[in-house]
């Protein structure tokens, strides 16, 4: 009998031990890794722009990619929920100001870029990142983290939609743009603030002038309807943009000798821009080519939609008023 516990209690113990030995093991192996990642994110961080070290939001990517989740759980999930049993707000006068807002905003970062750069002295082709303390060079820089910050202020476009209880609009594509913009943008300011990889933020500027200034004026009600003649013409914009950005950044793969340092970025700004055009091409085939949706203005000379524009994610074009 007394064999039989001390067996017993012997089994116990072991197993107790052998827990002990196995979470002591993880806990090794699990700092192990921690340490593995530290080593690695030291590693990488050396290679940053010292100059953008204190700037907001540049410390870590942390705190932008919590920015972005709780973007991404409003929008899709506490929003909808929230105004499910609520009256829709009425932005008009909200969306006025927002809109002409991104336009004055987007018409001084065009400015900022052709000053410290691509007016100034870039070739239009292989453009180094100018890293020195040069008013130029930290002109490019901050632009480049002006650009990344608006990013946050474009978020308000899903934002309005939830609120205005327009969630058809809230489409992958849409959510797609405005989370991957900034949290791309981030390594795009740390580590190459300038050269050929900002040619797509002028052209996205550029761009963004022209679509706001079209959802500002939808804002302002249908006594304005006819100052938007050239609605027809957003859809060749977008288009002419992804091509350029798709051109300008693959010169990188054809040129001897590119001194552009941060290769990675090409890659990046390449697969975004092509990714793009598919989906809008994609889109576009589908919708009006084969004619699961025709554009309005060939069932009515007046339009009850209005383009949000593929650059801003949202491939179905319609912006209500």
């Amino acid at each position: 009998m007394y064999s039989t516990n001390y067996q017993k209690d012997f089994w116990r113990v072991a197993a107790v031990v052998k827990r002990k030995l196995q979470e002591s093991c993880l806990k090794m192996e699990f700092d192990k890794m921690k340490s593995s990642a530290a080593l690695m994110y030291d590693e990488f961080i050396q290679n940053a722009d010292r100059r953008t070290d204190t700037w907001f939001l540049m410390s870590s990517p942390l705190p932008q990619t919590i920015v972005i989740a709780a973007y991404i759980y409003f929008v899709t999930s506490l929003g909808p929920r929230m105004m499910q049993n609520r009256k829709a707000f009425d932005l008009k006068g909200v969306l006025i100001v927002y809109n002409f807002g991104v336009v004055a905003l987007s018409l001084y970062m065009c400015y900022e870029f052709v000053m410290s750069g691509w007016g100034t002295g870039y070739s239009f082709h292989c453009d180094p990142v100018d890293y020195s303390d040069s008013p130029q060079a930290l002109r490019m820089a901050s632009t480049c983290w002006l650009y990344y910050f608006s990013k946050f202020i474009e978020m308000l476009d899903t934002i309005f939609f939830v609120l205005r209880k327009k969630n058809s609009q809230v489409t992958f594509l849409h959510l797609f743009h405005h989370s991957i913009m900034p949290f791309t943008w981030w390594f795009g300011v740390r580590f190459s603030a300038g050269g050929m990889g900002t040619f797509h933020a002028l052209l996205n500027c550029i761009v963004h002038v022209i679509m706001y200034s079209y959802y500002g004026l939808t804002a302002l009600g249908p006594n304005y309807q006819k100052y938007l003649w050239w609605k027809k013409y957003l859809t060749t914009i977008q288009l002419i943009q992804f091509v350029m950005v798709t051109s300008h950044i693959s010169q990188y793969f054809f040129t001897k000798h590119c001194a552009y340092q941060f290769p990675i970025f090409v890659y990046i700004i390449g697969s975004y821009g092509l990714i793009f055009l598919f989906l809008f091409l994609n889109f576009w085939y589908h919708a009006y080519t084969k004619g699961k949706r025709l554009p309005k203005v060939l069932q009515n000379q007046t339009w009850a939609h209005h383009s949000n524009g593929v650059m801003n994610g949202n491939a179905s074009h319609e912006k209500d008023e």
